[in-house]
């Protein structure tokens, strides 16, 4: 049987590029030949407002409280997605007494018929609270889109430890695979937070970087994603680096457990 991988793309800071990379690489994936169900947990929806032209009438916030079924709307050959609505803005409070409150997401993925999906890539929303939490608990890995700047850099220990506390006592599978540094500059800061960020961490910062361009922040009011919208554009380019950088990183933990 093959083994999805349930990809959460997190970092408690907004404006990172959570929502771009999640949408790029779903659909690089997709057009690869790979099933690919993303899954918006974040109450701005801008990742559903991004791939519809409608609010459907069904989100992930029905099935997380209980009040409905799983949705799951098609976009695409191999692409679906789970769409959001601004309601999950009350999860954290309707669940907070819920038994078994960080498995909700798990139970629901793992009531999925088998082998759907190769991928299930999750966009979190800006907050480590019990949205996120249930994202990672469900997750095989987690990719922390990150700014090269000072602030974002800093606050890497702060989901470091959201991540490790999961892995200790929740989820043994969750790990963060690799930073990726979104929005890069050529500045003199720029380079000189990348470089510290390789120094420190050691091989866990992707070798690609998403290069800021317009291109990225126009492409969801087309209602398209980056490689779609500007195949040629600096952040389509990066975007499908990163996805094959990804697929090689992934592939190489592959046979390392067949063997």
């Amino acid at each position: 049987m093959k083994e999805t991988r349930i990809i959460s793309f997190a970092n408690h800071k907004g404006g990172v590029g959570k929502t771009t990379t999640t949408s790029s690489v779903g659909s690089i994936l997709s057009k690869k030949g790979f099933k690919v169900l993303l899954i918006d947990l974040d109450a701005q929806a801008n990742l559903t407002a991004s791939l519809l032209k409608e609010q459907p009438e069904d989100s992930i916030y029905e099935a997380l409280t209980g009040r409905g079924d799983f949705p799951i709307v098609p976009i695409s050959d191999n692409l679906f997605l789970s769409p959001a609505s601004e309601m999950l803005a009350m999860v954290d409070t309707e669940l907070a007494g819920a038994i078994s409150r960080e498995r909700i997401l798990s139970g629901l993925l793992d009531d999925l018929p088998k082998d759907d999906y190769d991928f299930i890539l999750i966009d979190c929303p800006p907050s480590l609270g019990l949205v996120t939490l249930n994202a990672i608990t469900a997750s095989t890995d987690v990719i922390v889109p990150l700014i090269a700047e000072v602030l974002p850099f800093k606050g890497l220990k702060m989901i470091n430890n959201f991540v490790n506390l999961i892995h200790t006592r929740l989820n043994k599978a969750a790990h963060i695979e690799g930073i990726l540094i979104t929005r890069w500059e050529g500045t003199n800061l720029s380079k000189t937070i990348e470089a510290d960020l390789r120094k420190v961490l050691n091989g866990t910062v992707f070798q690609t970087k998403i290069r800021k361009n317009v291109s990225v922040a126009e492409a969801p009011f087309e209602r398209m994603n980056i490689v779609e919208y500007a195949p040629k554009s600096n952040g389509a380019i990066d975007y499908r680096t990163f996805t094959d950088e990804l697929l090689e990183k992934l592939n190489i933990k592959f046979r390392s457990q067949n063997t």
